[in-house]
């Protein structure tokens, strides 16, 4: 398996409007692209951190046209409520003890 993690800075008062479009675009991320989903973690106020699995790193890197078109607007509210979205670590799974 192949974890990505993300960085996501929101602006101020963006925070709730920026949960609402992360859940909803991980939900079809992982209906149409393979995800195998993700977690969200709230590192400080407005900067958010996420850890996505993905069966491989191929799977992931081919992803993105396979997403209905409702995910383009999601996208964009995503990135009305970000500052700045950053893929921070790529890294294959070697041992997972996840429950």
């Amino acid at each position: 398996m192949f974890a990505v993690i993300y960085k996501m800075e929101t602006k101020p008062g963006f925070q709730q409007t920026f949960e609402k479009a992360w859940h909803q675009l991980t939900k079809l991320i992982a209906k149409y692209e393979g995800g195998l989903g993700s977690r969200l973690h709230k590192e400080s106020n407005l900067v958010y951190i996420a850890y996505a699995q993905w069966p491989n790193k191929e799977t992931w890197e081919n992803s993105g046209d396979k997403l209905p078109p409702e995910a383009n607007e999601i996208r964009k509210i995503m990135r009305t409520a970000t500052e700045k979205i950053e893929t921070i670590h790529t890294m294959q799974i070697v041992d997972d003890l996840l429950q």
